[in-house]
């Protein structure tokens, strides 16, 4: 503990954001970052708690708090409030595989578990997020972060499939062990939802190329283009490599079930993100090889962080008018009685994209408890809906969701974004490698705990958990790679 009184003496402080009217003029990242002074102090509040819950990842009353990597926050606090920026990093990359983009887009678990936030409904946590950011930031800058590619070799080869969080942390931690790894990716680049499901300005692309570039300097190979399953041959990979690791995601996009929703206009809110990361990093948007929201009324499905990235990038692209509807209601302003300290507090956020539609259009643009009824079409294009408002209730122990009487509403409609969540993977993958998947359509394993779903092949990430946070995938990614080493050499000392 740097400084004993220091949650005392010292108010949270977090990372400024430019102003709407400024931020939205691009795709940039929009932080603006504490110096070096005040992030010491920020790291001076840290209590060093007898029991840091704040790392603990446990579950209480049906919900995970704290770190899913088991991060080792209170030592890492420590060393950056003393100015020991190398021991600071050296802590941190101990547990954490990708710190710069945890720091970036991590909902940071560890905070709402924070023991200085308790009372204060999180408002007064340490600001554990910013400072991790800080961290690897400073490791980039100062040359810390090089390449250290493994002294041996074991001779072991290990295809990951998958270039998305979960397939690098596996990658990143099998090559440091000494076995040769290869990443396969179907996209045009490595990096999976990092580049092209998180838009840039909340996860600038260099940031990934960045990684990807130093784990290519410590020997892991990538190969771009291959669609395993289809283009690339499942059986060839199981006869190469001596362990598969598939870490494909989970990106079977949640239907509408509503008649007329395959007509034109309608799209899986990730295929949007994707269409408009990929214009920017091959054209800077000059090519408009995109689904443009331009001057178009744009209803989201979903709230979110996919429904909130849409509101944002739309704003960017110039849509006239963003409506988001979420079907659960409107949460409340503070923690109620029956949501305490640590759980995950269930209060109302307003993110970056909906602030900057408000700051746009004067409204908020979420409509709670409301979804689409019917969809209207002309020539085959969207062209408005019907929405009605929804409610769960319970009869005879089932809870069922219901419309509200005289609650239907007709609004205008040229673009409508599904970001309802998803159904799990795609299936093709899985099969090819002759795995099966349960009822959520996820990678079928022992239990929980055992990545391995058959011989040679293992599965990690959203493929094998379902839909989850970029630190769940990751620190997935990190339990496969030990228990791929474990079963390739007897034992694991990762």
């Amino acid at each position: 503990m740097g400084k004993n009184d220091g949650f005392m003496i010292y108010s949270r402080a977090e990372d400024e954001w430019l102003e709407p009217c400024d931020r939205i003029k691009n795709f940039k990242e929009f932080h603006v970052h504490l110096d070096d002074s005040r992030r010491k102090e920020q790291a001076a509040r840290c209590m060093n708690c007898g029991v840091p819950m704040c790392q603990s990842a446990i579950k209480l009353a049906g919900m995970v708090t704290g770190c899913p990597l088991h991060n080792l926050i209170p030592e890492w606090n420590d060393a950056l409030y003393k100015g020991q920026y190398d021991m600071a990093a050296w802590r941190l990359l101990k547990t954490s595989s990708f710190p710069e983009f945890t720091g970036r887009v991590c909902p940071a678990l560890c905070e709402k578990a924070c023991l200085c936030g308790s009372r204060s409904g999180g408002a007064e946590a340490v600001s554990i997020h910013d400072n991790e950011l800080y961290i690897i930031e400073r490791a980039f800058a100062s040359g810390y972060m090089k390449p250290r590619p493994p002294k041996f070799r074991s001779g072991k080869k290990i295809a990951v499939v998958g270039s998305g969080p979960a397939g690098l942390a596996a990658a990143d931690l099998l090559n440091r062990r000494g076995h040769s790894v290869t990443v396969y990716e179907r996209d045009d680049r490595p990096g999976g939802l990092l580049v092209y499901g998180i838009p840039n300005m909340k996860l600038d692309k260099k940031i990934v190329e960045r990684r990807i570039e130093l784990m290519k300097a410590e020997g892991v190979v990538f190969v771009t283009g291959a669609d395993v399953g289809r283009t690339v041959d499942a059986s060839r990979l199981l006869e190469e490599f001596d362990a598969v690791a598939l870490c494909c995601g989970a990106k079977q996009a949640r239907r509408l079930n509503v008649a007329n929703e395959d007509a034109r206009g309608i799209i899986p809110a990730v295929d949007f993100l994707k269409s408009v990361t990929k214009s920017l990093l091959d054209s800077s948007l000059k090519d408009r090889q995109f689904f443009d929201p331009r001057g178009k009324n744009v209803i989201i499905v979903g709230g979110g962080d996919t429904g909130n990235d849409c509101t944002g990038t739309c704003v960017r692209l110039g849509a006239a008018h963003v409506t988001a509807l979420e079907m659960m209601p409107r949460p409340p302003e503070e923690r109620q009685a029956d949501n305490p300290w640590p759980q995950w507090p269930k209060v109302l956020k307003t993110d970056y994209g909906q602030q900057e539609v408000i700051a746009e259009e004067g409204t908020d643009p979420r409509v709670f408890q409301t979804t689409i009824k019917e969809i209207f079409t002309k020539d085959g294009a969207v062209c408005g809906v019907k929405t009605v408002q929804v409610e769960f209730k319970t009869d005879n122990g089932q809870r069922r969701l219901c419309e509200i009487e005289g609650s239907e509403k007709n609004l205008p409609a040229d673009l409508i974004l599904v970001a309802a969540g998803f159904t799990g993977c795609e299936e093709y993958a899985a099969k090819a490698f002759g795995v099966n998947l349960t009822a959520r359509n996820t990678v079928a394993t022992a239990s929980a705990d055992s990545y391995n779903a058959a011989e040679k092949v293992f599965a990690a990430g959203d493929m094998h958990r379902g839909q989850s946070l970029v630190v769940w995938a990751i620190a997935e990614g990190r339990e496969c790679a030990r228990q791929i080493d474990e079963y390739l050499m007897g034992y694991s000392n990762l």
